[in-house]
């Protein structure tokens, strides 16, 4: 008789993409309840924007012009969508602080003896801190809302245009986190990557649409403005809110906010993200 054959199929490899997604859920778990365990963190977070808001809207709200007007209650509807703005791509300092933090302790050797996929250290990390600037976002539009913040105060707007607006502060918030981790990879301390990932925003936020109506700027400022991409996220959602400042101007993100904010973020994430998982893998090797 002939000996009887082994006909179990051989396992089948593991989906790459799908090992992927799953190690970043794991590790992104790991941060939100390292977030709830440290609480201070989330609240600190939070006061930050609403300190800002209650500032700008209430020490600035008489005195800039918007359109052909000083009055504070346009100024208020103006300013709310670039303190979102501002809000959301402030978290890179913190995702930079963080991946820095775990770089000093010594986690990321601990993940790299792990059998995961290398990238998911990092997208996991952005994942998380997308959760908390979600949340931010939540407890700052309400806040907004109390100091007299109203959607379609210039413009008739939709629940959906408004839910719209909130995805593309997010979507920002995400890019800028790819950002903050490259930093984190690349300074040696938490303190480093804290002064790193927050002193270039500066210029960023404020040569902008931001606070100031762009069309009072000089010539050449003007033109950097309105190609910023934190700009063009600002403006549409200033468009998708219904608020006054969408301002005419010939440059083409001002003309297609919502498509400039698309592509901006989608290229920040694709530039970035790539950069800063290249950075991880020589600095775990």
């Amino acid at each position: 008789m002939s000996a009887a054959t082994d006909t179990t199929p051989p396992a089948a490899p593991p989906n790459a993409i799908g090992q992927s997604v799953r190690d970043s859920l794991v590790i992104a778990r790991r941060n939100l309840i390292r977030m709830t365990r440290i609480p201070e963190m989330v609240l600190f977070g939070i006061i930050q924007p609403v300190m800002f808001v209650v500032l700008f809207t209430y020490v600035f709200g008489g005195s800039m012009k918007i359109g052909n007007t000083t009055d504070p209650d346009v100024y208020k509807d103006f300013l709310m969508a670039g303190i979102f703005a501002q809000t959301v791509t402030f978290a890179t300092a913190g995702s930079a602080a963080g991946i820095a933090d775990d770089m000093q302790k010594g986690l990321v050797d601990r993940f790299r003896s792990l059998p995961m996929a290398r990238g998911a250290v990092l997208t996991g990390r952005t994942v998380a801190d997308l959760v908390q600037t979600a949340i931010t976002l939540l407890v700052l539009a309400i806040v907004a809302l109390i100091v007299g913040w109203r959607t379609g105060s210039a413009d008739p707007t939709s629940a959906g245009e408004v839910l719209a607006g909130f995805g593309l502060l997010l979507l920002l918030g995400y890019a800028f986190t790819w950002i903050g981790a490259l930093i984190g990879l690349s300074v040696r301390t938490p303190e480093a990557a804290t002064s790193g990932g927050i002193i270039w925003l500066f210029p960023v936020t404020f040569v902008s649409n931001a606070f100031v109506d762009s069309s009072q700027m000089t010539p050449w400022l003007r033109h950097i403005a309105e190609w910023n991409p934190f700009s063009a996220t600002v403006q549409a959602c200033r468009e998708l809110f219904g608020n006054p400042g969408v301002v005419q101007s010939d440059a083409w993100p001002m003309q297609h906010p919502v498509w400039a904010s698309l592509i901006w973020s989608v290229l920040i994430i694709a530039v970035f993200r790539t950069l800063a998982v290249r950075k991880y893998r020589s600095a775990a090797s």
